[in-house]
């Protein structure tokens, strides 16, 4: 359903057909945070976001900390408690890429770019290799769809060939597209802000963005606000913003027990993934989106 295309090293454009009709609908997949080589992290449902993903033919935009990676020789946090059988090997880091892609090969068509997050950028300074890079080539190979390295940040442009864009919530000017702006994140996030304060920072700087989306925090929530723009005709439209918080695949807090979250006063933390429903809105004649949680 969407073709896809690298316009820089991290920016890409998926271009879908549009059919005007009310049953007309496509698909992403917005996760990130998957920590997938942790004990902890929730594979069932991981698989579960995966097949749903195939079977409406979408595409998954992940943000970064697909690897956990904490267990590792040079590792100061390391566990053997927080390492899985399949990865208590001597080529810790080689296991970790090889069980990954077996994981994920299924559904390797479905993503269209695997980010960095900090977990990731760590192991590359540290064991100078780049899990990312890594996953992606071996995922790739044999396969004529290609998986892009997403980098820490950047963008994909979602494109719809032969639809305008619904003129109450898109400027006419971007010419049937939706811009994505993709951040693994940074900070602490907060108990209380649970880091909005970021994101209005992050909007500051992605001024041609539709939607912000961010990991990292394993926070939950999406919230719109309006923005002033100038069309190409020099008109003003206020048009909305959507910002959109990542949760993980990881269950840290479990039922409150003890360990390192629970006693150093972090919350439970929600899990799962975002969708990003494109569809036909016949009331408005135009391409429309919104947002859901993939629980």
């Amino acid at each position: 359903m969407w073709r896809r295309e690298q316009l820089d090293s991290n920016v890409f454009r998926v271009t879908c057909d549009v059919k005007r009709r009310r049953d007309w609908e496509a698909y992403a997949l917005l996760s990130s945070d998957r920590h997938f080589d942790n004990p902890k992290s929730d594979l069932a449902l991981q698989l579960q976001h995966l097949q749903e993903a195939k079977e409406r033919k979408a595409i998954v935009v992940d943000a970064g900390d697909m690897f956990c990676a904490m267990q590792g020789k040079y590792d100061r946090r390391a566990s053997k408690a927080q390492v899985r059988p399949e990865h208590q090997r001597d080529d810790y880091l080689d296991s970790l890429v090889e069980t990954a892609a077996a994981f994920f090969a299924p559904y390797q068509e479905q993503f269209l770019c695997i980010g960095h997050g900090n977990h990731e950028t760590a192991i590359k300074t540290r064991h100078e290799t780049d899990l990312t890079e890594r996953l992606v080539a071996t995922l790739n190979d044999g396969r004529k769809t290609k998986v892009y390295n997403g980098h820490f940040s950047g963008y994909v442009i979602f494109s719809f060939a032969g639809a305008p864009l619904s003129g109450q919530q898109h400027l006419a000017r971007k010419n049937g597209r939706v811009v994505l702006k993709y951040t693994h994140g940074w900070g602490g996030g907060g108990p209380i802000t649970q880091d909005m304060i970021q994101q209005s920072r992050r909007a500051m700087v992605a001024v041609d963005a539709d939607i912000i989306m961010s990991g990292h925090t394993h926070d939950a929530w999406c919230m719109e606000r309006q923005v002033e723009r100038l069309t190409d005709k020099g008109k003003i439209k206020l048009c909305p913003q959507t910002a959109i918080k990542l949760p993980s695949y990881k269950d840290e807090y479990n039922n409150g027990k003890g360990g390192w979250h629970v006693e150093t006063g972090k919350p439970p933390k929600p899990l799962g993934a975002y969708w990003l429903r494109f569809f036909w809105n016949h009331k408005l004649d135009a391409v429309d989106y919104e947002v859901t949680r993939a629980k």
